[in-house]
């Protein structure tokens, strides 16, 4: 089997795996949704691949759902500043201190691993989640292999399934992106309709 048939045929099995998850799904939207309700806003961090989903993915619930919506990462001086001055691991906790997170907010998670303390991967993500839990913010979250920091500690969190061992990071990330875009169209979210 060649490589585009592999690709295709595993994004089918995880899409199929996704469809016994639509609960976890249904309640991210929801918090989604009960966040806006209140007045509250949605900060969705990512690193790496991620942190470009999360800018994509800004756009979509800000355009089609009317959420006040932000990523640090679109702020790549201070997201620099930060990690040049105060180092990698607080570089979300600091962006999200100053936007004054609080109990009304939303924390949404992209991220491959999820974060992992033992193995010290992702430990901005960790520390986020560990800040918005103090505050008392939601915490939603699109991860992959067994989700990790993420998975354990989340409110809501859809773990994409491991198929193929070669394929985590992009097949994680493109599903991040089948996920967010089924949540910005649910009926319960979407106000705005889309050019096409």
């Amino acid at each position: 089997m060649g490589h585009s048939e592999n690709f295709l045929i595993t994004s089918s099995r995880i899409l199929e795996n996704l469809m016994m998850q639509f609960p976890r799904i249904d309640k991210m939207i929801d918090i989604v949704d009960s966040t806006r309700a209140r007045g509250g806003r949605l900060f969705i961090i990512g690193v790496g691949g991620s942190a470009g989903n999360a800018s994509h993915a800004v756009n979509d619930f800000r355009k089609l759902c009317n959420i006040e919506t932000y990523a640090p990462t679109d702020n790549v001086s201070e997201l620099t500043a930060r990690a040049n001055d105060e180092g990698l691991d607080t570089i979300f906790t600091g962006w999200l201190k100053v936007s004054r997170l609080n109990s009304d907010d939303c924390l949404f998670i992209l991220s491959v691993g999820g974060g992992n303390i033992e193995r010290k991967v992702s430990l901005s993500i960790v520390n986020a989640i560990n800040f918005a839990k103090e505050r008392g913010a939601s915490i939603i979250g699109i991860v992959g292999r067994d989700g990790g920091y993420t998975a354990k500690n989340a409110d809501a969190c859809v773990v994409i399934p491991t198929i193929d061992e070669q394929l985590v990071t992009p097949q994680t990330e493109g599903m991040q992106a089948v996920i967010w875009h089924l949540m910005v169209s649910s009926p319960k979210l979407q106000e705005n309709k889309t050019k096409w």
